[in-house]
């Protein structure tokens, strides 16, 4: 039996208000996997958790944030058959602008209940209400 240590990723469940004060959440659409999830990675050697999902929320959206709450750890079975922890925060958008790369070719800022709707994972969309909880919202999923 395998005891593999899991990889380390990292990400955020990252919001904004909207023009009108509702919270938006911003999705991440990765063509490599065709799949809609929170903006998250792998962990660079000697990175923190809390550098890590800076690091890709910047990467993957083009947006700089503050971190909040920690949420949930998600622990799964990677595309790779391999056991993968990912760390979550509850985190803000600071300022930036999307645009496409080679890991994420859309982004979208939605309401919750929309952005439940279009996340592949059921895992991932546990989170949404552990965030609206963490930013402090009465908006509900």
């Amino acid at each position: 039996m395998g005891c593999e240590s899991p990889v380390r990723a990292a990400g955020c469940v990252l919001w904004r208000r909207s023009p009108a004060g509702r919270v938006e959440l911003a999705l991440v659409y990765r063509p490599k996997w065709a799949d809609w999830s929170w903006p998250k990675g792998k962990l660079k050697r000697g990175e923190t958790s809390e550098e890590a999902a800076r690091r890709e929320v910047l990467e993957e959206t083009g947006h700089t944030c503050r971190l909040g709450t920690g949420l949930p750890s998600a622990r799964y079975v990677d595309h790779q058959g391999r056991p993968k922890e990912v760390r979550y925060w509850a985190a803000e958008a600071t300022g930036g602008a999307f645009e496409p790369n080679e890991e994420v070719s859309d982004l979208v800022w939605l309401p919750p209940e929309e952005a439940g709707d279009l996340l592949t994972r059921e895992a991932d969309r546990s989170m949404i209400s552990l965030a609206l909880i963490a930013i402090g919202t009465d908006e509900s999923a």
